[in-house]
């Protein structure tokens, strides 16, 4: 049977021995005679599952004490109105555009109070995050928003900009647990989990206690952190089975040697991509070398009528889901922790197959 790598940017590949044990209990699940998805969401079957799944999400990144974790539905764009309902206050807030994410951030949280664009890149074609010294930052702003990883455009952060103690508040969801951060670093950081975590329809938060306080008297309590932290992330009945998933991503990355080790293992298929596409000029990536991503590589082909041809080719030899989006055009592999070695192997090897024959 031919080997299938899947390069989608999400819903994305799961390690196989994730997916494996998820078929071995889907009938019942540790002889407790249920499904994880029948089970009661306050049942002490899945209250100890959520629970390992938070404490284990904790010391993966080192989450400190006075941070909560949110297990919320809607996904990252839910978020766009969660955060300034949450944190604008009567403010305004910064939020820099660095690729199509987080300009849709902007277009979202802006039917919420006064937004200002401290720095865009659209004028670059999203091609780098542009230089710190050039943000029109202000010291009184509620939080400066950022995409620290834009899956469309494959651009990635390396450092936070000086906010002068303005809480960052920042979307991960194309990298978080890829590498380690300094989560203090942050006031929130948030993510879907459908690339690095598990299935779509979980939306993971980490926020600071300090800012629990702040929302709107016109926020929803289903969009109320302080309240969805209150209870436990579950005032209503929460993505259960999107939770087990994630709490089996969790192990299976401790098991690895956490995110320190996972980083060392992404570098090396990030490298490999990067140099063949750099040694060739039949191919391309426009991002600044500093700004590359190491989980979304977007690349073109120097003759894009070649386009059709490459991606059949590349479907016929088990490397799916390589069409870069729609708004970006040309290829994109995303290769998230769960894609092996082997993955990026082949795929280099196809692209300089082809390469050899068009």
């Amino acid at each position: 049977m031919k080997h299938i790598f899947n390069f989608s940017a999400g819903p994305a590949v799961l390690p196989q021995p994730v997916l494996a044990r998820a078929q071995a209990e889907m009938l019942d699940w540790h002889g407790c005679g249920m499904s994880v998805m029948e089970m009661s969401h306050r049942g002490k079957e899945f209250m100890s599952i959520l629970a390992k799944a938070e404490a284990d999400f904790r010391s993966l990144l080192h989450i400190p004490n006075d941070y909560k974790v949110l297990f919320l539905q809607g996904g990252a764009i839910a978020q766009n109105a969660m955060i300034p309902l949450n944190l604008l206050a009567g403010k305004s807030a910064d939020y820099a555009i660095t690729g199509g994410w987080s300009k849709r951030s902007v277009d979202d949280a802006s039917a919420y109070g006064k937004i200002n664009v401290v720095a865009s890149s659209e004028n670059d074609q999203y091609r780098a995050v542009p230089d710190f010294s050039s943000w029109k930052l202000n010291k009184d702003a509620a939080y400066l928003h950022l995409c620290t990883n834009e899956t469309m455009s494959g651009v990635e952060f390396v450092d936070m900009p000086n906010t002068s103690g303005v809480p960052i508040v920042a979307d991960m969801s194309s990298h978080i647990l890829s590498r380690p951060i300094d989560v203090s670093q942050y006031g929130v950081i948030y993510g879907g989990a459908q690339k690095n975590i598990g299935p779509a329809g979980l939306c993971l938060v980490i926020v600071r206690e300090d800012l629990l306080d702040r929302a709107s008297a016109l926020t929803p309590a289903v969009f109320n952190w302080k309240t969805q932290a209150d209870n436990q992330s579950m005032i209503n009945t929460p993505p259960t089975y999107s939770i087990y998933i994630a709490g089996l991503v969790f192990e299976w990355l401790q098991a690895q040697g956490g995110v320190e080790a996972i980083e060392k293992v992404n570098i090396t298929k990030a490298n490999l991509l990067y140099e063949y596409i750099d040694s060739t000029d039949f191919y391309i990536n426009h991002v600044a070398i500093k700004n590359r991503s190491r989980m979304n590589i977007p690349f073109f082909l120097r003759d894009e009528s070649l386009n059709d041809a490459f991606l059949r080719g590349a479907e016929a030899a088990g490397l799916l889901q390589l069409k870069g989006h729609r708004a970006v055009g040309g290829m994109r592999a995303s290769i998230y922790n769960a894609m092996p070695m082997a993955g990026v192997k082949a795929l280099v090897l196809y692209m300089q197959e082809f390469a050899r024959t068009h």
